[in-house]
């Protein structure tokens, strides 16, 4: 809630979190599955009457659970209401299913839609959000990894989002994850790809590497 109240102090119209910001994010099915939450459960209700007394629209990464289907999904709340859902197309997270569904929600003049991470690779995830409209696109990612790996797509996350806001044509934002985690006996980091992007690919901001930090931008 502090972050969205920061934010409201600020004038900030949209606010984007990382992929899996509500629980934390995993690949192993077991974590997975046991963080993931209802929309209407007792947990989430209370996360929305708290967020009651916000403004900004804010789009947050979580594991959704569905019944007995588990979704990589990203909420749009506003004011403490539950605006919507996307659920990740393309999972690799184990025990995820696919979502189906590509909706898109307006702010301050704007139509946007979602993508989280491994989306962005597959073209159909974003044309699918242009059809209807939306001329940004808010990509929830998190590329905390084994180091090796972290350090590959070190530049290379950066450079993805801006392939894909120059072959749509539209204003990418990215929010990714930051840091040092233990995932079982592993200790994976990030570097943190925390960006806002023009369509012709150049960065209009990007997040100081290996800190948390915010980016903000008034968009044209």
């Amino acid at each position: 809630m502090s972050d969205l109240l920061w934010a409201d102090a600020h004038g900030v119209d949209l606010v984007l979190f990382s992929e899996s910001y509500l629980q934390g994010h995993s690949y192993r099915q077991s974590l997975v599955e046991g963080r993931a939450l209802s929309l209407d459960s007792p947990a989430f209700l209370s996360i929305l009457e708290k967020l009651a007394p916000t403004k900004a629209t804010a789009v947050i990464g979580c594991f959704e659970r569905r019944g007995e289907a588990v979704f990589n999904s990203a909420v749009v709340i506003e004011a403490g209401v539950l605006r919507g859902t996307y659920a990740k197309a393309y999972p690799i997270e184990s025990g995820c299913a696919p979502g189906t569904d590509f909706p898109v929600w307006s702010r301050a003049g704007r139509t946007f839609g979602i993508n989280i991470c491994n989306d962005t690779n597959y073209p159909d995830a974003a044309d699918r959000l242009v059809a209807q409209g939306a001329d940004l696109i808010c990509c929830p990612i998190n590329m905390v990894l084994r180091p090796l790996k972290a350090e590959i797509w070190r530049e290379e996350s950066l450079e993805h989002m801006r392939s894909c806001a120059r072959r749509t044509k539209r204003w990418y934002m990215c929010c990714d994850a930051v840091g040092a985690v233990d995932e079982g006996p592993d200790r994976w980091f990030g570097y943190g790809c925390t960006a806002i992007i023009a369509p012709d690919g150049s960065v209009i901001g990007q997040a100081v590497e290996g800190v948390e930090d915010v980016v903000m931008a008034d968009l044209p």
